[in-house]
């Protein structure tokens, strides 16, 4: 008789953590998601323009592609009263239907690719897009970098006995301030300020947290940032280290340079200073590219 009370004893504890717990969740309205990050190789005529739109969802889900009804991209260089010199547009459609990836409309009555010698120091982009009734507003610079000196595997390990090291060597423009956005694949990112190396050759290493077997190859890559698309970066490599990369799950306290301009009158007020529930998540940025490829060892 004991053994079999203790045995429906157990039934029972086992059958009772089968229950379902419902968790309410709270209803946020969906935000608009801009992955607008337009990489610059000086050696093609064109920039590879691909402007990915997502919006927020619930907890527990992805983010699916949403489509805009308009997304446009003016550029050129301000005068000192603000207004472009040679000023030029490129009008955006959906590459392929259901897909949120915007790309120069090949239909229009003109050639909408941006050619890669438009993008030079001081040349501002600016994108503008409408969704659900309301207008997005973003402004950036074009930011040049330098290329990668060197690129070897390391043989040291920070955490243990997995870590794969890879030495970066760049050397620093010494003409201004600059700030650099390293891709090292995989979903890692890494930011770096030439503050304490103005005009010097600096190396650094990066360890991937998973060994990377012999015969891989990698590709790591150096952008140029404004001290604005930087301060973004550090931030969402510091909330995002371990769930996956910077662009699959925006962080929300970290906001962008998209902001919702929808009703205001004055285009030069596009921060939402007074506004600060009204803005899109992701960025917008035009960036300068430089690569090295390597196979591990």
């Amino acid at each position: 008789m004991k053994k079999a009370i203790f045995i429906i004893g157990t039934i029972f504890l086992f059958t009772s953590c089968e229950d379902v717990v419902d968790v309410d969740l709270p209803e946020t309205e969906p935000r608009l998601i801009v992955d607008g990050l337009l990489r610059v190789d000086k050696s093609q005529e064109f920039i590879d323009v691909r402007i990915r739109m997502r919006e927020t969802s619930n907890f527990f889900e992805s983010n699916p592609p949403t489509q805009v009804e308009s997304a446009v991209i003016a550029y050129g260089v301000p005068n000192e009263f603000g207004e472009f010199v040679n000023f030029a547009f490129s009008s955006l459609t959906e590459e392929e239907p259901g897909t949120g990836i915007y790309v120069p409309d090949p239909n229009f009555s003109s050639d909408q690719r941006i050619r890669t010698e438009s993008a030079e120091l001081g040349t501002v982009f600016v994108l503008q897009i409408s969704h659900k009734d309301k207008f997005y507003y973003a402004r950036t610079e074009y930011a040049p970098t330098v290329p990668i000196d060197n690129l070897e595997q390391g043989r040291s390990t920070l955490f243990g006995e997995e870590d794969t090291e890879i030495i970066v060597t760049i050397t620093d423009n010494p003409d201004y301030a600059n700030f650099y956005v390293f891709d090292f694949g995989f979903g890692n990112f890494q930011t770096v300020d030439d503050q304490f190396f103005q005009g010097q050759q600096f190396g650094f290493s990066y360890f991937y947290d998973d060994k990377l077997q012999a015969g891989n190859d990698i590709n790591v890559s150096i952008l140029g940032a404004t001290e604005d698309f930087y301060n973004y970066m550090d931030l969402l490599v510091e909330q995002t280290q371990n769930n996956g990369g910077v662009f699959e799950t925006p962080v929300a306290t970290v906001r962008g340079n998209v902001f919702d301009i929808t009703g205001l009158d004055n285009i030069d007020i596009f921060d939402n200073v007074e506004r600060p529930n009204d803005y899109a998540l992701g960025y917008f940025a035009v960036a300068q590219e430089f690569s090295s490829s390597l196979t591990i060892e």
